[in-house]
């Protein structure tokens, strides 16, 4: 490393994506320091079921957080449902603080260097890049949906022209619930506008995250779906509702001279696969790889996120459809093409 540079990579982002990236850059030698303005271990408003795929690459970090153990994936509505058992293994259940303090005291482990900051301004030259009053070779942004990275880089696409033909951007809304899980699957609950997808987390407690329109109300949208309305009955709120989005975001491209977007940065379009970590990682992974080969990380990055985007995109414009309501019954008389969804999903 150079005299002049304080680090080998800047992640900006300490969240379960930039730890991620950390721990890549130090199993590889180089040198990290990650930048991130809240306090840990940090909470954040998702539906906390990794899939196999992101199980297993978590475990090859040297990471192995708590929580409930998850089998398949269940679609429910009011007459009937569709269920299948993962074929690559288990998944996990695990509420985003216990993720966090793994990932956090793993990286802590390996020599990561954390700051708590803000990014301030971004300067990139020639075999540097600055941010936060730190210099590096080169910056990783793991800021999120929201990422000020890619605005003040120029990565962000501008927002859709009013009046263009589009999905429209959805969000999501998260709440614990101190009840014993009745079910080993990560369950969706599909609604007339929204989702709830349940997940076991603990052996006594369960998170519901919806996903909808903004103006969805949590409580009322609850009421939609009596099946679990009769699995919360009686059990206690364990936490407020925590809220996130816009979900959809898109980038113009990942890479400007020697900054990478990683993760939800560099685009995302819906949660409603739950691949967001599996894909994040294997981002991260890719970044780290290609770390100077933008083309190269462009086309890694395109590779590991081509079947999630297609997926999911398909699915948000089925679901945002006068079809919707033919999800479940679809997925019901047609099990061995939701089994072949499942395991696209899992990873």
């Amino acid at each position: 490393m150079s005299a002049h540079l304080d680090a080998d990579v800047l992640v900006i982002g300490g969240g379960p994506v930039g730890l991620a990236a950390a721990i890549e850059a130090r199993l590889v030698g180089l040198s990290v320091i990650v930048v991130e303005p809240r306090t840990a271990p940090i909470d954040k408003a998702c539906g906390e079921g990794l899939m196999p795929g992101a199980l297993a690459a978590l475990q090859r970090l040297g990471v192995d957080p708590p929580g409930h153990r998850i089998v398949g994936i269940s679609y429910r509505n009011r007459h009937r449902h569709a269920e299948h058992e993962f074929d690559s293994g288990f998944g996990r259940g695990v509420r985003r603080t216990a993720l966090h303090t793994a990932m956090l005291d793993r990286s802590l482990e390996l020599g990561v260097e954390h700051v708590t900051g803000r990014l301030g301004a971004v300067t990139d030259g020639p075999g540097m890049v600055e941010a936060a009053g730190v210099r590096a070779r080169w910056l990783l942004a793991c800021d999120g949906l929201h990422s000020t990275v890619r605005r003040r880089t120029g990565l962000q696409v501008p927002a859709e022209r009013p009046g263009r033909l589009q999905v429209p951007s959805r969000y999501g809304l998260r709440r614990h619930f101190a009840v014993r899980p009745w079910s080993d699957f990560v369950e969706v609950y599909w609604g007339r506008r929204a989702e709830a997808y349940v997940t076991p987390v603990a052996e006594d407690l369960v998170g519901i995250a919806l996903l909808g329109p903004r103006s969805v109300d949590y409580d009322a949208a609850l009421t939609e779906f009596p099946e679990l309305v009769e699995h919360l009955a009686g059990a206690r709120a364990a936490g407020p509702v925590r809220g996130a989005g816009p979900l959809r975001q898109r980038s113009v491209r990942r890479t400007i001279g020697n900054v990478r977007l990683v993760g939800d940065a560099s685009g995302y379009v819906d949660a409603l696969t739950g691949e967001g970590l599996r894909v994040g990682f294997a981002q991260a992974a890719a970044a780290i790889e290609y770390l100077d080969d933008p083309a190269g990380y462009e086309r890694a990055w395109a590779h590991v996120t081509r079947d999630y985007w297609l997926l999911t995109t398909g699915l948000l414009a089925w679901a945002s459809s006068p079809a919707r309501s033919a999800i479940v019954p679809v997925a019901h008389r047609a099990p061995a093409v939701f089994g072949r969804v499942v395991n696209a999903i899992a990873g």
